[in-house]
């Protein structure tokens, strides 16, 4: 706010010092509302998004269980894991399957005749190189006719389809050898030359040339439960559905097995998330709505509506019993969930083990079916998540308050300025006003002063 250094020099006062009091005073109370208004929304906001947040932390365990497919989880087990390892998602069927590697896929490694050094002059032009019917051109220019020049290109063309070219340095001189980066017969080496010099490094699998081939390209063949099949990646995936091998090494005229099962590990672990997510959320819960009598302090959102609605259509759904379900596993208590008296979830893994090995069609009723506990639940939670939903309005609601108390502020700013301006014109009219009594009064005295005595 403006201050003016000479306000106060005809009356001596200080007159500068007496405006920011008179503004200050009126400022303060009008201030202390939005500030405190502000520090409530700010309080508030924080609030919210903690509540948000342990929602959806539960509601993401609770997707994890509401479908029944969720309970579709299989573990496949390989009886030797240094020929090959499985793994299995949803899709899987129970079963054991009989496994024979004869071959594993390779890719094509091929080595040129040998040239003096590195530093070999080799020639210029053009090489196009060829890998599973993709192919790419490298210029050689006499800059890089070497033949680390000719390794350096390859590697470096931007459009190369798949070969690495390296420089290994025998007793006999250098050879350029490239490798296939892709495994399979349908990913061989082709190499077409165009230039002076390079027709030693032509190549293809009829045609040779001055290349020898280290390794051939290969697909894997393997045997699932007596039926011939081919790869040309050792990573198969469409052999058995929803099996995955990787191979590893070829063990022909052995026969190895799978086996898949249901994985009841991880069944034990969304169950326990779910429970553990539903504590942390009821932890939350407590404190945004506790009170201290002590300290008189209160959670953020004591009382709040939204909060208690939302607590009590939870604790309602996990209460009622799912229709359909028989037993002995037809409720949360029948597979180990229990509630405890401060109003958390109790899981007895041991429990909840024995029912997935007994009956898993039963446990995936209790939170599946068309009335389990997951569907519910996320009925009543997946509303208030949305986009335009009662957390999201909440928020919205909230920032718009804060950009109104920003208002708020920003206008008792403008209107204290206003208001300071005005003292200062009248303050000012007032030390104009003194000066100029002072001055009549200096020049009364004066003259009065030199009136003649009277004569004794």
């Amino acid at each position: 706010m403006a201050t003016f250094q000479s306000l106060g020099v005809g009356s001596g006062l200080d007159l500068t010092a007496l405006v920011s009091q008179l503004v200050a005073a009126e400022r303060a109370p009008k201030q202390r509302q939005i500030t405190t208004q502000q520090s409530r929304v700010a309080v508030e906001l924080s609030a919210v998004g903690t509540f948000k947040g342990a929602l959806s932390a539960f509601h993401g365990a609770v997707s994890a269980l509401k479908l029944p497919t969720s309970f579709d989880v299989f573990a496949a087990r390989s009886s030797n894991e240094e020929i090959f390892t499985v793994s299995a998602n949803h899709a899987a069927t129970l079963g054991t399957y009989d496994i024979e590697v004869v071959s594993v896929a390779t890719a094509e490694q091929i080595s040129s005749r040998a040239f003096e050094s590195g530093d070999a002059v080799v020639g210029t032009g053009s090489l196009t190189i060829s890998v599973g019917g993709q192919s790419f051109t490298v210029q050689i220019d006499d800059g890089s006719g070497t033949l680390r020049g000719i390794r350096d290109a390859i590697n470096r063309a931007e459009d190369n389809t798949g070969v690495r070219a390296t420089i290994v340095n025998g007793t006999d001189g250098s050879h350029l050898v490239l490798t296939s980066t892709k495994t399979g017969l349908a990913n061989r080496i082709t190499i077409a030359v165009d230039g002076e010099g390079l027709e030693a490094l032509a190549y293809s699998a009829d045609a040779p040339n001055e290349y020898t081939q280290v390794r051939a390209a290969q697909d894997a063949l393997v045997y699932v439960a007596g039926t011939e099949h081919r790869s040309a990646s050792n990573t198969i995936a469409d052999a058995i559905e929803g099996v995955t091998l990787q191979l590893l090494k070829a063990d022909a005229g052995n026969t190895h097995s799978i086996k898949v099962e249901r994985n009841v590990d991880a069944l034990v672990g969304r169950i326990d998330a779910f429970v553990t997510q539903f504590n942390s959320l009821a932890g939350t819960m407590a404190s945004l709505q506790s009170y201290d009598p002590t300290t008189k302090q209160a959670g953020a959102l004591l009382g709040d509506p939204l909060v208690r609605g939302i607590e009590s259509a939870l604790r309602r759904e996990l209460g009622r019993p799912i229709d359909g379900a028989n037993a002995p596993y037809n409720t949360l208590s029948s597979i180990g969930i229990t509630m405890t008296v401060d109003g958390k979830l109790e899981l007895d893994k041991a429990k909840l083990r024995k029912a997935l090995e007994s009956d898993l069609a039963a446990v995936q009723r209790i939170f599946s079916a068309e009335s389990g506990i997951a569907v519910r639940l996320d009925n009543v939670l997946a509303p208030h998540l949305a986009p335009d939903g009662s957390l999201a309005l909440r928020n919205q609601t909230l920032n718009d308050r804060t950009k109104k108390l920003d208002a708020d502020l920003a206008a008792l700013d403008a209107r204290m300025q206003v208001i300071e301006e005005r003292y200062i014109k009248q303050f000012t009219a007032l030390d104009t006003l003194l000066a100029q009594l002072q001055s009549t009064s200096a020049y009364l005295g004066q003259q009065l002063a030199n009136l003649p005595k009277p004569k004794a």
